[in-house]
């Protein structure tokens, strides 16, 4: 009787320990996918920050209008070769 108990405790406990080990790989798994995003958006955020400071300046603000956008002057033929 005693060893029954015995071997139904062990495995119950086995069980446990199984799942919580299973949990804590799939949360790590998680926590490193977030990591990766984390820097990627924090890379794409410096970037739009740096893209923003210099927009206040009308000189680079002409230049990424022309570009981005194919603005032109007046009087002025712009060729876009891709």
């Amino acid at each position: 009787m005693w060893t029954i108990l015995t071997a139904v405790i062990f495995v119950y406990t086995a069980v446990v320990i199984v799942r919580n080990l299973l949990t804590i790989i799939r949360v790590n798994s998680r926590i490193s996918r977030l990591e990766e995003q984390y820097e990627l958006y924090r890379g794409r955020i410096d970037q739009d920050s740096t893209l923003l400071e210099e927009l206040k300046y009308d000189e680079y603000l002409e230049q990424y209008a022309r570009e981005k956008f194919h603005m032109q002057k007046a009087n002025e033929q712009v060729y876009v070769v891709e």
